[in-house]
């Protein structure tokens, strides 16, 4: 990802909509697991450190980064309290022998271009009992000038993934689209960015606060749709994964 691309997520992961939003979903869906008291939980790409504290409320948290200046800004925005070390998948994950109860990928699967040999190789991380929590973002045809600022190999379907992550040994425990309320207008701005190709790539900067905290609350209400449906669509993707026996 551009170096440019941390810095701006450092500045805004903890007040943005969609980071505060994506977080609160997360935060529900963890605490829904019942992980063991004394879990030992991963972050696979933690960037600048944005779900770090989050995860923390969860277990003993842990976690790869391969971008040294966003290991820095994440050591400095948690203050220096994880084990932040460098690593990128699938050949160069650290932690070798450890094994975990729960290994996070938030949005960051989309970033590597051997996304299948990914998910083997983290397998072997997970305890016979562990779960994989991942999001991605969803539909290739939504794929635009963001993506490719992001350095995105790919967008997902919900079939995509599901046959991604069963060819590589796991069982799905849920799987759905979510950022499902704001899809239309996330639909109007990849459309406007097609048909006017010169335009500025959506989803950079901040919108002013009144804005910023509607749209917070709409993404953040999904929590409770997520807790007992199966989203039919979505701007992105989530699926809790365990090792398929």
């Amino acid at each position: 990802m551009d170096p440019k691309s941390y810095t701006e997520i450092a500045e805004t992961q903890l007040v943005h909509w969609w980071f505060i939003g994506r977080r609160t979903i997360i935060r529900d869906v963890v605490s829904r697991m019942q992980l063991p008291q004394t879990a030992k939980i991963l972050e696979v790409g933690c960037g600048p450190g944005g779900n770090l504290k989050m995860l923390k409320d969860f277990g003993f948290v842990k976690a790869f980064e391969m971008n040294e200046d966003a290991i820095n800004m994440a050591r400095q925005q948690t203050s220096n309290n994880f084990d932040i070390k460098v690593g990128s998948c699938p050949d160069h994950i650290p932690f070798e022998g450890e094994l975990f109860d729960l290994i996070c990928m938030f949005d960051v699967l989309e970033h590597i271009e051997e996304d299948s040999k990914t998910l083997l190789a983290l397998k072997k991380l997970l305890k016979d009992n562990g779960k994989l929590l991942i999001t991605v973002p969803a539909y290739q045809w939504l794929y635009g000038a963001h993506d490719k600022l992001l350095h995105h190999k790919r967008r997902y379907s919900l079939n995509e993934l599901r046959r991604r992550v069963k060819n590589s040994g796991y069982k799905i425990e849920k799987i759905s689209y979510f950022n499902s309320i704001l899809f239309p207008i996330a639909l109007a701005v990849r459309l406007y960015e097609r048909i006017f190709s010169g335009a500025k790539p959506s989803g950079g900067g901040m919108p002013n606060k009144l804005v910023n905290y509607l749209l917070c609350s709409l993404f953040k209400s999904e929590k409770y749709l997520l807790r007992f449906l199966r989203l039919p669509y979505g701007v992105s993707l989530i699926a809790i994964l365990s090792i398929d026996k």
